[in-house]
């Protein structure tokens, strides 16, 4: 018989996960409510306000998916993306070749705008593979991890609403951290999760959805057959490929309408809704301030230390530096 779990306190210095606030980790342990009991809808409705705030929005659809960020991220290319249909996606890094797969494998026809490591592209050249591919939606990360850089997102929504294409950000590395300003940008879906500049646990993936692309996404709705109701119209559209990441009926799930699509992860609920508290308190602009202040001391002393940093300082994200390993130094060591 294993005895009761007791992990060791760690300071952890990566990407995410993060060390957990002491109160968000506290509201995780609440008791349990039924999907539909007053108090659950109350605190699942507090918690769409909260990420609008967080997501600098005003729209309708701000909510949580169950799982990881790569929750959020299947969720929204699934969605969004017909089979057959073009997305062209910024490989510019890591992550934007993971944005290729999963709409290779929703049977996406995949284009690419391919920038070398450690660069950004320009609104000039994202709107010229706009107007070379015409695909049905666009993807970039805003920031990722494995190059430090932060995507410029300023003016990419005007460029995809001018073209009509539809628009989406992974903001897992940057949500609370940065601003991600979703109004501002124009963009259509933007995803995050709880692990990183959030400060919470990994489990939940916060997104927000234009008026736009909800009406795209309603247009491929297909209600399962167990809770179908006459309230709830089937779409024209192509069938979303996944029932758990079918963001149709997600949305119905957070809407008044509470279609009974799945059993909502009620302690990460929970977790998400005072993970949001806790970056809101402190004041966006004070947290993004104190990021930008930590990422400039922390880039200083390591130059000063004789090691060279990756990537362009103009675009760095001030959350995450990337540095280059010396030779000699045992770069696994220094990760664990």
């Amino acid at each position: 018989m294993f005895g009761q779990i007791d992990p060791p306190q760690r300071l952890l210095m990566g990407p995410g996960p993060v060390n957990v606030p002491p109160r968000v980790l506290r509201a995780m342990s609440a008791d349990m409510l039924g999907q539909f009991d007053p108090e659950m809808t109350r605190t699942m409705n507090e918690t769409m306000a909260l990420y609008r705030r967080v997501f600098m929005t005003e729209n309708r659809w701000t909510f949580l998916v169950d799982g990881t960020a790569r929750a959020g991220i299947e969720a929204a290319l699934v969605s969004l993306v017909e089979p057959g249909a073009r997305l062209l996606v910024i490989r510019a890094g890591r992550f934007g070749l993971l944005l290729s797969e999963i709409g290779q494998r929703i049977g996406a026809e995949i284009r690419t705008l391919d920038i070398p490591w450690g660069d950004v592209a320009s609104l000039e050249q994202i709107e010229a593979a706009i107007m070379t591919h015409r695909p049905q939606v666009f993807a970039a990360i805003h920031g990722d991890t494995s190059t430090t850089m932060a995507q410029p997102l300023a003016g990419v929504g005007a460029i995809c609403q001018r073209h009509g294409v539809l628009s989406y950000v992974d903001a897992t590395a940057t949500l609370g951290g940065m601003a991600v300003a979703t109004d501002a940008w124009g963009v259509d879906v933007v995803t995050g999760g709880l692990q990183k500049c959030m400060g919470g646990p990994p489990g939940s993936a916060p997104i927000t959805i234009s008026d736009r692309a909800a009406a795209h996404i309603m247009k491929r709705r297909h209600v399962e057959a167990g809770i179908r109701g006459e309230d709830l119209d089937e779409g024209p559209g192509a069938l979303i490929r996944s029932n758990y990441f079918d963001l149709a009926m997600i949305m119905e799930y957070w809407s008044e309408k509470r279609l009974n699509h799945h059993t909502e992860a009620t302690s990460m609920l929970y977790a998400a809704r005072e993970a949001a508290r806790v970056v809101l308190e402190e004041g966006l602009e004070a947290r993004f301030a104190r990021h930008r202040a930590a990422g400039a001391a922390m880039s200083a002393g390591l130059r000063a230390m004789g090691l060279s940093l990756y990537g362009q300082d103009a675009y760095r994200m001030t959350n995450v530096t990337g540095v280059y390993i010396p030779d000699g130094v045992d770069g696994e060591r220094v990760r664990a």
